[in-house]
């Protein structure tokens, strides 16, 4: 018998042994968006940000990108928050950001905060198409709530901590309180409840897939911002980065096989591949100064992971 917990504000089913069908909403976007995720996860710039490798510059610009993003989607919702389909997701104070991303804005940019920053080229098609599908399509606001929202919650929570030291910002949070729910005391509770939410709306077969098939081209949308980001680096120049914060892909290499690199080690382990297993606690033995990075790439992987199994 399930028991109905209260938590956050909101209710969740407590029970842990939660029964799935493959045609659930939840399940075929977590099958439908595998590859999308893969290619995300593999951007160049995802992977310098998880090395450490951003700087101050990039991630004031990443979040105005994301300021923008979250407005019209928040917009959006708000307006359609009545609509049969957009209502069960509707949590506008466990989730919406445009709040705590005004806080790191203000922070990085001063008082004056709102006349520095403009709409990218990058994430000006991202935010039309956010827009054009409120006005004319709400139930696909469910796509692009899905994935941003629970990647927020997974992976998001360890690149908080990978720009607060790479970029050595307070630990009291400020700069990072896009990724601080505060109205969240568990996640895993509160992605069990969006979830079943989510499989409760009311669709038949097609509209499951053009769902599936909008989140995928939210995927699209977000590396676009990623690419955008990773040409402006190029023209920045090279700041200074902690000491002993971790090496690079190239300097771990050194002899230039895959098989011997941690990183490579690292996912292969978490893809359930006991030599690679063995060859990552090897290596991470024989890198004391990379931990940190180490550990940071595996729970990173691991939030991808959870998030697949949303």
């Amino acid at each position: 018998m399930n028991t109905e917990q209260k938590t956050n504000g909101v209710f969740f089913d407590g029970s842990e042994d939660e029964v799935l069908s493959p045609s659930d909403l939840s399940e075929m976007l977590a099958e439908g968006t595998k590859e999308a995720h893969d290619r995300a996860e593999n951007c160049q710039f995802v992977k310098d940000f998880l090395r450490g490798r951003i700087q101050r510059e990039l991630f004031k610009r990443g979040t105005a990108a994301l300021y923008f993003v979250y407005l019209a989607m928040e917009e959006e919702i708000e307006k359609n928050k009545d609509h049969p389909q957009v209502a069960p997701i509707y949590f506008p104070t466990e989730l919406h950001r445009c709040e705590a991303l005004a806080r790191d804005l203000e922070y990085f940019y001063g008082a004056d905060w709102e006349s520095q920053i403009t709409l990218s080229a990058g994430t000006k098609p991202y935010v039309e198409r956010i827009h054009e599908v409120g006005e004319q399509d709400p139930v696909l606001l469910v796509a692009h709530s899905y994935t941003r929202y629970m990647g927020d919650l997974s992976g998001g929570q360890i690149l908080k901590k990978v720009a607060q030291r790479a970029l050595k910002l307070p630990s009291t949070g400020e700069g990072v309180n896009f990724y601080q729910f505060e109205g969240i005391h568990s996640h895993k509770a509160f992605k069990q409840l969006y979830r079943s939410r989510m499989n409760e709306i009311e669709l038949d077969t097609e509209t499951k897939r053009k769902i599936v098939a909008e989140s995928n081209r939210t995927f699209g949308f977000n590396m676009m911002v990623f690419g955008e980001l990773e040409e402006i680096g190029k023209s920045l120049p090279e700041e200074a980065r902690e000491a002993g914060f971790g090496h690079s892909h190239a300097e771990i290499m050194q002899g230039g096989d895959i098989n011997k690199c941690p990183y490579y080690a690292a996912k292969m382990a978490v893809s359930g591949n006991p030599t690679y297993a063995c060859q990552f606690a090897k290596a991470l033995l024989q890198h004391l100064p990379c931990q940190v990075a180490l550990a940071t790439w595996i729970a990173f992987l691991a939030g991808f992971t959870a998030w697949y199994l949303l």
